[in-house]
């Protein structure tokens, strides 16, 4: 059912409108903070989110006062939930320590995960809330809905899948994976495998990527590891893991063997290094994209034409800049095809706003946003 369909006349689709604006702008804001976080200046992303918590919450007040018009009950409950996660977020964000760094980063990143998990609840929407639907597409594409989300899908087996949590939907060692919903399998499509960061989650982690996704038509794959962070000194533990869960998705979906990138944000872009490195035969990526990451202390030498594009921050307060040129360069020196891309203001956090260059240099085919596999 789509709320556009009805009158806006109706009190009830107002204060749903007015609460899903709120919340989706929350998200944006979210994000923009996500991307300029650094430990040092949390007040300056505290202070641009702090007028968003009461107007969220003003409109979750507002929307719980009137009953629901009829068959909107499911979309109230799950919005929600969605702004309650957010309005979390928010509180988490607002409310940490502008002296302790250790316990800022912790709480900060507490809070990032909120927000994705807001989304999974949101997306959910996408099909009642048209502003919904166009916040996980990118701006370019969002006129194209009807093709790029079409309304039966043309195979049952799209949209997202969890896949071995069993009854803990954050348990470790599963993975989740996004398959567009206008994948209808009559071509085959890239594959973009994304690593979290320590103690992160693949099923938090996918929504750094979702939107390009179903934007350019790629399917997605984001893992989880089998501990806390992925298994740097143990790399058969995670990498067999892996193996399978690309394996697995290649049997049941269309993936073009040639254009699968494997990414990862500090300890998962590490590990998409030590997968880099080994020996041709043992790994099914064809490039990789690591981001604020240190090169592990491995061999270099199976570097040699491998494709890489590194990002790091030139802030970055965990990794400092000069260990990734200096990796590089040894790289380099061993035949890798590498481009190193240092963001002048990225301090150690994800950086959203990157996925399209990543996409460009890793096939022209998905970096223009919308051409997908087409």
């Amino acid at each position: 059912m789509k709320s556009g369909n009805t009158s806006r006349s109706d009190p009830f689709l107002e204060k749903l409108d007015h609460l899903c604006f709120a919340v989706i702008r929350a998200l944006e804001a979210i994000e923009r903070a996500q991307r300029r976080f650094f430990p040092p200046k949390v007040y300056q992303i505290q202070e641009a989110l702090l007028p968003l918590l009461p107007i969220l919450n003003g409109a979750r007040a507002e929307m719980r006062r009137i009953e629901p018009s009829h068959g909107f009950g499911g979309v109230r409950d799950a919005i929600d939930r969605a702004a309650d996660l957010v309005a979390k977020a928010l509180e988490m964000i607002t409310t940490a320590s502008r002296g302790d760094l250790q316990s800022t980063v912790i709480q900060v990143f507490q809070a990032f995960r909120k927000s994705c998990r807001a989304q999974e609840e949101l997306f959910r929407l996408r099909r009642a809330l048209p502003p919904v639907n166009a916040f996980f597409l990118e701006p370019e594409v969002r006129g194209r809905v009807s093709e790029l989300d079409p309304e039966p899908p043309p195979r049952a087996d799209t949209g997202l899948h969890h896949v071995g949590g069993g009854r803990d939907p954050y348990a470790r060692g599963s993975f989740s994976l996004y398959v567009p919903e206008s994948y209808d399998g009559r071509e085959a499509w890239p594959l973009v495998t994304a690593l979290h960061g320590g103690f992160g989650h693949g099923r938090d982690f996918l929504w750094s990527w979702l939107r390009e996704s179903r934007s350019r038509r790629f399917l997605l794959l984001a893992p989880s590891s089998k501990g806390t962070t992925w298994s740097l000194l143990s790399p058969g533990v995670d990498g067999a893991a892996l193996t399978s869960m690309v394996r697995d998705v290649k049997s049941k979906w269309n993936v073009d063997s040639a254009r699968m990138l494997l990414t990862g944000i500090s300890d998962g872009g590490t590990f998409a290094l030590i997968h880099c490195l080994q020996e041709e035969e043992r790994s099914p990526f064809t490039a990789f994209a690591p981001i604020a990451c240190v090169l592990p202390p491995l061999e270099v030498h199976t570097a040699r034409a491998r494709r890489i594009y590194w990002i790091h921050g030139a802030l970055d307060w965990m990794f400092p800049v000069q260990t990734a040129q200096h990796a590089a360069r040894m790289l380099e020196q061993a035949g890798a095809d590498i481009t190193l891309r240092i963001v002048h203001d990225l301090s150690h956090t994800y950086p959203r706003d990157e996925n399209g260059r990543i996409l460009d240099w890793f096939d022209p085919r998905v970096g223009s946003s919308g051409e997908g596999a087409s």
